[in-house]
Parts: structure tokens; C-alpha cells; sequence
């Protein structure tokens, strides 16, 4: 019995990861679109083909619609790790996480993007533009209420409704 209890919860936890991940991914990358696109006038394929160029080189840019596709799927696969980890580690810090929910999900989008700017995107060798402030914080905003705000929202929902 206790093992179909732990089999049910666990099914329940990857199921709001998914759609967690899923809606918080789709809301990032719909953001990075219209941010580009009003900032630089770019199109959204060079977002993806820049994403897909940390796995790919230079090449990916030249890729056409498959490295799109391979940009747009390691840009969820990096807003599934973002998702899972909180999800994880909600339970070892909901004394601090559940508090205030709202201001979690801001610290958390601060959080990615200081990880991602600082770490993941220097490790991948491509070239950045010169830091700029107005950018930055446009970025680390729409990091913020794209993927903090909803990641945080329902995994305390989440907790919540399971009673922890």
C-alpha cells in the first residue's frame, strides 16, 4: 500500500514538474522573442539558432530550421533543470521558500540568471555582446516573472495541496 501511495505521488510530482517546466519554458522563450524582436528587430530563429550554437559552434546559425528546433529543445531541457531543481528543493528550504512565494520566484529568476550569465553561457565558449545594464536588467526581469514567479507559484502549489 505504501508503495502505491509513494508510485502515485511520485507520477503526481513528475507530472507538475513537466507542466511546470513546459509553462514556465514557453513563457521565457515567448518573452526572449518579443524582447528581441522590439530591441534589435532580430526574428526569433536567431534566439534558437544562438541557443542551439552553445551545443553546435557557429555552425548552428547556418543550421536552418533543425538547429531552431535543437535550440528550441535544449531551451526547455535548461527550463526543466531550473524547474526540477526547485521542485527538489522546495522541501529542504520550504521554511524560507513558502513564507513569501512571490518574492521566492523573484530571487529565483535573479538567481538563473546570474547562473546562467556567470556560468553556463561563459562554459559554452560563445561570444557575448559587452555588458549593458538596460539589457541586463530586461533580461534578468523577464528571467524573473518568466521563470521564477511560475516555477515558484506552483511548486508551492504543489506542496501545498500534497500537505508539506
Amino acid at each position: 500500500m505504501e508503495h502505491a501511495a509513494h508510485t502515485r505521488i511520485s507520477e503526481s510530482l513528475f507530472k507538475w514538474i513537466l507542466l511546470t517546466g513546459l509553462l514556465a519554458g514557453t513563457l521565457d522563450i515567448l518573452a526572449a522573442f518579443l524582447s528581441f524582436y522590439v530591441t534589435n528587430g532580430g526574428m526569433p530563429i536567431t534566439i534558437l539558432h544562438y541557443i542551439a550554437a552553445a551545443v553546435f559552434g557557429m555552425e548552428a546559425f547556418k543550421g536552418g530550421a533543425p538547429m531552431a528546433f535543437a535550440g528550441l529543445l535544449f531551451h526547455y531541457i535548461i527550463a526543466m533543470g531550473w524547474t526540477t531543481l526547485y521542485y527538489i528543493a522546495y522541501p529542504y528550504l520550504s521554511g524560507v521558500l513558502s513564507k513569501n512565494k512571490y518574492v521566492s520566484g523573484i530571487l529565483y529568476g535573479a538567481f538563473v540568471w546570474l547562473c546562467m550569465n556567470l556560468v553556463v553561457v561563459p562554459l559554452t565558449g560563445l561570444k557575448t555582446a559587452p555588458f549593458d545594464l538596460a539589457k541586463a536588467g530586461l533580461q534578468m526581469a523577464i528571467l524573473m516573472v518568466c521563470i521564477g514567479l511560475p516555477i515558484a507559484l506552483r511548486a508551492h502549489k504543489f506542496f501545498t495541496l500534497r500537505g508539506k
